[in-house]
């Protein structure tokens, strides 16, 4: 093993001895060191680079999990005695978040070690500055800015990409909370996306100074901000039901009135 994989390896194993119960700060040092770590991972079935080469896998609180070794001195210690697979961390995230599986880092370590679930692979495989850090805490939006709402429903609707608009408020475990909007978009070509930033930097002036607002695609299914606005909030604007829905003397912008 090289100097730097080891210095890499010394990292994780650090940053590991430092998660715990409530430490955010160290668990997503510990997701910066993976990213740039290897990993041994353990193989069920097979030897690496086969075809029937298969990952051990434990189920943790309904989520999934292949377990992995942080170092050839861990995979020593643990006694496994089957095939194993070293391979980067960022491309065991690739690998495995797409499925919804997990990582669980020494589980023969005391106290079990440290799982390492899909939407935090995703976090590693696509940037860890990109998304927020979890777990968030997401809500309906109790701040008020109709100004903003009311701008943005207009812009909307001139922009004909627009199905509906939802919103959240999204507090991470590390950094500032900020407002969230879901675009469900007809289509997502270059065109469309062109017009749809279009609509959120003319809506932005209207927001008051220091408020961050983000948007997320209601089309992916993995992000977890997308995942709560489909199970828990109704759309701020739906162009298909503005189309159809009476008008309301004095209604305003925000959620409909229900029938």
């Amino acid at each position: 093993m090289s100097a730097s994989g080891t210095a890499a390896a010394g990292q994780v194993e650090h940053m590991l001895s430092q998660v715990t119960p409530g430490r955010y700060d160290a668990y997503e040092q510990l997701l910066h060191a993976l990213a740039d770590s290897r990993l041994w991972m353990l193989l069920w079935h097979g030897q690496a680079g086969s075809p029937d080469a298969q990952y051990g896998n434990m189920e943790v609180d309904g989520l999934g999990y292949a377990p992995c070794v942080t170092s050839a001195q861990e995979l020593a210690v643990s006694g496994w005695n089957r095939a194993h697979e070293v391979i980067a961390g960022r491309d065991i995230a690739r690998a495995l978040y797409p499925d919804r599986w997990g990582i669980w880092l020494n589980p023969h370590a005391p106290g079990g070690g440290v799982g390492i679930p899909w939407p935090d692979l995703r976090r590693i495989a696509t940037g860890l500055d990109r998304m927020p850090a979890g777990p968030l805490r997401l809500s309906e939006p109790g701040i008020q800015i109709p100004q903003f709402y009311a701008l943005l429903t207009q812009n909307a609707h001139r922009t004909p990409a627009v199905r509906s608009l939802r919103r959240a408020w999204v507090q991470p475990a590390l950094g500032t909370p900020y407002l969230a909007i879901g675009l469900d978009l007809y289509d997502t070509g270059q065109a469309s996306v062109d017009a749809v930033r279009a609509m959120m930097q003319q809506s932005i002036a209207a927001v008051p100074d220091g408020l961050p607002v983000s948007t997320v695609a209601m089309s992916d299914e993995y992000d977890p901000v997308t995942m709560w606005l489909r199970a828990n909030a109704r759309p701020f604007y739906d162009r298909e039901a503005h189309a159809t829905a009476p008008v309301v003397p004095g209604a305003g912008y925000g959620y409909p009135p229900r029938a």
